[in-house]
């Protein structure tokens, strides 16, 4: 349930907007120690700055891996109290850098982090699997008594009565909440820009997008998150990024425009800064049977002892390019990399993946997104009179498919929807070699897909109107991690010359990448996609062969 708080008469949405960003600063103000102003002129990498402002106790804590700040926490090692403050102060810095945080919560998760303290001191156990650790949270993920705007400027006084369900159950595991970060207008960006907070950019590039809509999540670059729309953030930060199957993860109590319709199944995810990170959210959530109290969800256990072993055949099917947009050229030589390295490894066959109509499912997508025409995030806007921003006006005016949608013609592009699904499905059996003769199951069938996490690393500000990379798996419902896998490199991924491109949407995202040495140093990361319900499998694939092959081929960040 939410509210609004009573407040003045309409004001102009710049008022409403300086009142959120005075706010959030005084937030960051109120971390100690504090701060130091950093300036205004800032180099475009600013990777480095945390090293130079932290202490090395605070670096220790925040560069751990999750995993590793558990375990210490876990044993005595050092106290939820030092571990919440290192975090506040590293979210704060990541603030002053690069714009990620709606609001920092430096009382509440400093009480909380007594509480875990006095807890252990008294018990000599860990309350619970997440123990004093911070997770920041995406601002529209309902929080007791703080705002859940959603990026609409009109909303910024709409309030949470109670805590999301996926936050109760990450509480009641030891978590810390200590930041809340960034999200777009209209929550449908590949991006993360808005009128109320501006736009959060690339530590790696400034100049360039951190992703969307959980950009702000992905910029903090440490620790775990809890998150919807992961894989772009997490893949233009060089951090891991989980897109569980729809209703299995809790996602009663957020705020959205349409909250409730399911043309299109959404799912909240983690990114995490390690793999083993990521299984730990997993695990946390499902051990605490989140079904039982909200119905939505499927009651499917984590399966932990999900493994992948030497013995066992793994079939490995790259899609190299969707037959609609071409990846630009660190995104194919990663590709190239890891199948070369990948053909290393006995028990692994790799096979080319045929895209199956992929530019269809962008319209049946897109076509379902919005089926009230936009007019919900119209009135939205026009509630505070805040200016549509270039990728919402894309989205949603420039976007033929976005159509107020009859009854009828809802049923029709839902049964559009089952159908492609039944033929990729068909596409996805078809794969197999053989059938068991005793039960007429399939054998051999491709296990899971290698492909791009995007059309390309992150680009400028502005310019991520492709999302097919993403939005396909969204459409199957597929499970899809994120990983990174190197840095591009401007004198080896060159422009390709003489590329002919399949479609206009091709060749207009080939124009983004005009000038190598603006993205050298960034993150290239890859997708692993899985069939539906197989998150452990595809989360258990990608860390064997991250083992097999060294993954990553370069340290992070």
């Amino acid at each position: 349930m939410t509210k609004f708080r009573v407040g003045k008469a309409k004001r102009p949405w710049q008022e409403i907007a300086k009142e959120v960003q005075d706010y959030r600063d005084a937030s960051v103000a109120r971390v100690k120690p504090h701060l130091p102003d950093i300036g205004s002129s800032l180099l475009k990498n600013v990777l480095h700055i945390p090293f130079q402002t932290l202490s090395k106790t605070e670096l220790q804590i925040t560069e751990a891996p999750v995993e590793e700040i558990l375990s210490t926490l876990a044993s005595g090692g050092v106290t939820a109290i030092a571990v919440t403050e290192a975090y506040l102060r590293r979210a704060g810095l990541a603030q002053k850098l690069v714009n990620c945080v709606t609001e920092l919560l430096p009382e509440r998760a400093l009480s909380r982090a007594r509480e875990l303290d006095d807890y252990f001191f008294k018990h000599k156990k860990p309350l619970g699997p997440l123990h004093g650790l911070p997770i920041s949270v995406k601002e529209h993920i309902g929080m007791k008594e703080l705002s859940m705007n959603a990026g609409y400027v009109a909303w910024s006084n709409k309030v949470a009565d109670e805590d999301a369900h996926i936050l109760r159950i990450l509480w009641r595991a030891g978590a810390v909440f200590h930041a809340r970060t960034t999200l777009p207008q209209s929550m449908m960006h590949l991006e993360t820009d808005s009128n109320l907070y501006g736009v959060t950019v690339n530590p790696y590039n400034r100049d360039l997008t951190a992703g969307g809509s959980s950009g702000g999540e992905g910029k903090l670059n440490h620790g775990l998150y809890t998150s919807g729309s992961i894989r772009s953030p997490a893949a233009n930060n060089g951090v891991y990024g989980l897109k569980p199957t729809a209703f299995r993860i809790p996602t009663d109590g957020w705020s959205s425009i349409m909250v409730g319709a399911d043309s299109v199944a959404t799912s909240i995810g983690p990114l995490s800064t390690s793999l083993l990170g990521i299984k730990v959210f997993m695990q946390t959530i499902l051990d605490a049977d989140p079904w039982l109290a909200e119905p939505a969800l499927v009651p499917l256990p984590w399966n932990s002892l999900y493994r992948i072993n030497p013995s066992q055949k793994l079939k490995i099917g790259v899609l190299w390019h969707d037959q609609v947009v071409k990846p630009h050229p660190p995104i194919t030589r990663a590709l190239q990399t890891v199948v070369a390295k990948l053909k290393t490894i006995p028990n692994v066959c790799v096979v080319d993946w045929t895209p199956h109509l992929h530019d269809e499912a962008w319209a049946i997508l897109s076509s379902l997104y919005y089926t009230d025409g936009g007019a919900e995030d119209a009135a939205a806007m026009a509630a505070s009179g805040e200016p549509w921003l270039p990728l919402t006006k894309w989205i949603i005016k420039e976007n033929p498919c976005v159509k107020k949608l009859s009854m009828k013609e809802l049923a029709y592009w839902q049964e559009e929807r089952e159908m492609y699904r039944k033929e990729y499905a068909r596409v996805w059996n078809e794969t197999a070699e053989d059938c068991y003769s005793e039960t007429g199951g399939k054998e051999g069938m491709v296990d899971v897909i290698l492909c791009p996490a995007g059309p390309g690393v992150a680009p400028m500000h502005g310019t991520a109107k492709y999302w097919g990379y993403t939005s396909q798996w969204n459409l199957l419902d597929y499970p899809a991690v994120v990983f990174p896998v190197g840095k591009v490199d401007a004198q080896i991924d060159k422009v390709e010359e003489g590329h002919q491109p399949m479609t206009d949407v091709d060749r207009e995202n080939w124009r983004l990448y005009d000038k190598p040495e603006n993205f050298h140093g960034l993150p290239i990361s890859l997708q692993l996609v899985a069939r539906r319900f197989e998150d452990e499998k595809v989360l258990a694939v990608l860390e064997y062969i991250s083992r097999a092959i060294g993954l990553p081929f370069e340290p992070f960040p």
